[in-house]
C-alpha cells in the first residue's frame, strides 16, 4: 500500500533549446511534499534531470527571482492558464493527482524551455514614461499632499508586478503587434494621477494615442481574469481613454 510518502507528481514540460530549435515535452516523477509549488518541483528536476522513462537529460530552464509573487519573472501556462508559478500550489493545481502541464508564455519571444524575454513590455513602459520626473540628488522637501481618496483609488494599481499574465491573456496582444496592452494603460494611469507626475500626462497620452495605444483595446476582459494582483485594469484603461478624449479635445481648441 502506497503511502503520501511514496506519492509523485507529474510534470509535463514543453521544452525548447533555443528560438529556432524544435519543441518537445519531456515527463518528471517529482516526489510530493506539503504545500509545494511548482517552483519547487522545477527545482528539483534541475537537480535530477531525469524523465519518467529514465532518460537522462538537460535541467530545464526558466526565470524566477523573489519566489513570493512580488518580481513577476516566474510567469508560465500551467495547465493551459496563465499564471505566476511560485504562487501555484501542487495541491491547488493538481488536486487528484493529474499530470501538470508546464509551457512558456507565447506573446514573448522564446530564450529556451520555460524562459521567455519580456523585453517588449518594460520597452513599452518606458514609451509611456511610467515614473515620476523627479531630478536631483538633494533634498526636495515634502511632496504635494495626496487626497486619502485618490491614495485609495491608485494603491491597488501600484501593485502591478509586470509579469505580463494580462499581455499572455489578452487577445489584441500579439507578438506582431504593437499595442502595449492593459498592464502599460494601468501604469500610465497610475503616474497621470499623481501630483508630481501629472507634469508627463500629456506625453504619455500623446505616447497611447499612437499605434499601440488604448484605442486598440477590445475590451475583452481576460487581462482582470488572470491578473495575480487584481487589478482593476478595465477600470484603468476606460479611465485613460477618458483622459484621451479630454485631452484631444484641448489639443484641437490650443493646436
Amino acid at each position: 500500500m502506497s503511502t503520501a510518502t511514496d506519492r509523485k507528481v507529474i510534470v509535463r514540460i514543453k521544452r525548447q533549446d533555443g528560438p529556432e530549435k524544435p519543441s518537445r515535452w519531456e515527463t518528471f516523477h517529482v516526489p510530493w511534499r506539503p504545500n509545494m509549488n511548482i517552483i519547487s518541483c522545477l527545482q528539483w528536476i534541475a537537480a535530477n534531470p531525469t524523465t519518467a522513462e529514465g532518460k537522462s537529460t538537460t535541467p530545464p530552464v526558466w526565470d524566477s527571482g523573489c519566489l513570493e509573487e512580488v518580481c513577476g519573472a516566474c510567469t508560465m501556462i500551467i495547465n493551459g492558464r496563465v499564471r505566476q508559478s511560485c504562487s501555484a500550489l501542487v495541491d491547488k493545481v493538481s488536486p487528484d493527482g493529474e499530470p501538470i502541464t508546464l509551457e512558456p508564455m507565447t506573446k514573448f519571444p522564446l530564450i529556451r524551455d520555460l524562459w521567455v524575454d519580456r523585453s517588449r513590455l518594460f520597452n513599452d513602459l518606458k514609451r509611456v514614461k511610467a515614473w515620476i520626473p523627479v531630478d536631483g540628488t538633494y533634498d526636495l522637501g515634502a511632496g504635494p499632499p495626496i487626497p486619502q481618496e485618490l491614495n485609495d483609488e491608485r494603491y491597488p494599481l501600484s501593485r502591478c508586478i509586470s509579469c505580463g499574465c494580462c499581455l499572455e491573456a489578452c487577445p489584441q496582444y500579439t507578438p506582431t503587434n504593437k499595442f502595449v496592452g492593459a498592464a502599460v494603460i494601468s501604469q500610465a494611469r497610475l503616474f497621470n494621477d499623481h501630483p508630481i507626475g501629472q507634469a508627463l500626462k500629456s506625453e504619455r497620452l500623446a505616447a497611447l494615442q499612437g499605434e499601440g495605444g488604448v484605442h486598440e483595446c477590445g475590451k475583452a476582459g481576460n487581462c482582470v481574469q488572470v491578473c495575480p494582483k487584481q487589478i482593476p485594469l478595465l477600470e484603468s484603461i476606460a479611465a485613460i481613454q477618458r483622459q484621451m478624449t479630454v485631452f484631444q479635445i484641448k489639443k484641437f481648441f490650443t493646436g
